[in-house]
């Protein structure tokens, strides 16, 4: 049996203003190719499928056609909600979708009602927990308010109910689903916080050891593929969402299950997507240095790192790096002392000069010339303007 654990598909987001729905495209196009290639038998998403829990129709639209391709292709689909997910929305029509082989699972009290998978002699049972917000379930089950505390009452139940399974059913292997941030594990800019009012402390993190007793964890919610254990393992999302994640390889997880439990985990990418750069110089070295022509073609953010800011900067970058979509000023090195603009009206001796500091004061580059000569030709249009209103 092969199963390909991924998360964070993020249907609908926007990259920096750029939409990136025909992106996701082709990243479903390529996930095809993997089932079909690789022989998928279960196709596992731990949460947020899409970027928002109220998704735009096409995001919609365009997760419809990519389920019905996938079933096409021969998988069987798991789906968890995750924090950008509606569950009551992701879930609608659950229960009619699970005779079609996509199971969701956004409830919390399913979570210890595995999906079972049953091939070639092998059996697998794959339980989803749906993203769990503590304020709203921990009454109800009686829990400390925080993430530990729900997810180690899941894992309870799920356990009792492995328990019960492998008594029935004899020997098989155990999946579960989370959506969580596991402790030790490295996060990158584009991800929502989990729980925010509950970060203090750390309280917001989960430790792998909550998930002992299954035999293998499908974390979704951090964008970095990354083991946090052998078995407890974020797949990252399919696509780059931050320039924080410019060097991150994208892709999966590929398990192979035998009869004796799991054989083999092994990565899987998919290269799709514009490249992403990071750039950071002078403004003359990043319009000149031909070690940055690979970035012509990518989504750019580039910090320009000059003491004083060059003239039309943003403009310039623009015509070389046509993908420039996050521009940084970051002076580096000492900066001359500079005094106040306010002490800069005192020590003003004319209406020119004031003009002239309050550019430099904004911008901290003093006016050029014909900067300074428009200004003075205005205010000298100004003031004869003024004298004729007063005939």
């Amino acid at each position: 049996m092969r199963l390909l654990h991924t998360s964070d598909w993020h249907l609908g987001r926007s990259f920096h203003g750029t939409g990136m729905l025909e992106t996701q495209r082709e990243f479903i196009a390529a996930l095809i190719d993997t089932i079909r290639t690789e022989q998928i038998d279960v196709l596992l998403i731990s949460g947020d499928v899409y970027d928002r829990a109220l998704p735009a129709s096409d995001a919609v639209e365009v997760f419809d056609d990519a389920l019905a391709r996938i079933r096409e292709a021969g998988a069987i689909v798991v789906i968890t909600s995750g924090n950008h997910d509606s569950a009551t929305r992701l879930g609608f029509g659950g229960r009619l979708m699970d005779a079609a082989g996509v199971h969701v699972r956004t409830r919390a009290d399913t979570v210890q009602d595995p999906v079972s998978v049953v091939i070639d002699g092998v059996t697998t049972l794959i339980y989803g927990i749906p993203y769990l917000e503590p304020r709203l379930i921990s009454t109800s089950w009686q829990t400390p308010s925080h993430h530990t505390g729900v997810l180690t009452e899941a894992m309870t139940r799920i356990r009792a109910d492995l328990e019960q399974q492998q008594s029935a059913r004899g020997p098989l292997t155990s999946i579960v689903m989370a959506h969580v941030f596991a402790a030790g594990a490295s996060g990158s800019d584009s991800e929502r916080a989990i729980g925010a009012e509950q970060m203090q402390g750390g309280l917001g993190q989960v430790a792998a050891s909550v998930f002992d007793g299954v035999d293998y964890v499908a974390l979704g919610h951090l964008h970095g593929r990354q083991s946090i254990t052998e078995t407890v393992r974020y797949s990252g999302s399919p696509l780059r969402y931050s320039f924080s994640e410019a060097r991150q390889a994208k892709g999966g997880w590929i398990l192979t299950i035998g009869t004796e439990g799991i054989e083999s985990i092994d990565p899987v990418q998919w290269p799709v997507g514009r490249a992403l750069k990071v750039l950071e110089s002078d403004i003359e070295d990043l319009l000149h240095n031909l070690a940055y022509a690979d970035a012509e073609d990518a989504w750019c953010q580039i910090t320009v790192t000059d003491a004083e800011r060059p003239p039309q900067a943003y403009t310039r970058l623009k015509q070389r790096f046509p993908g420039l979509l996050n521009f940084i000023l970051a002076p580096r090195g000492p900066r001359p002392t500079v005094a106040s603009y306010a002490q800069k009206l005192d020590d003003a001796v004319s209406d020119v000069q004031m003009c002239t500091d309050f550019v430099e004061h904004v911008r901290t580059r003093p006016a050029s010339e014909a900067e300074t000569a428009l200004l003075t030709e205005a205010l000298e249009h100004g003031r004869i303007q003024e004298a004729e209103a007063r005939r």
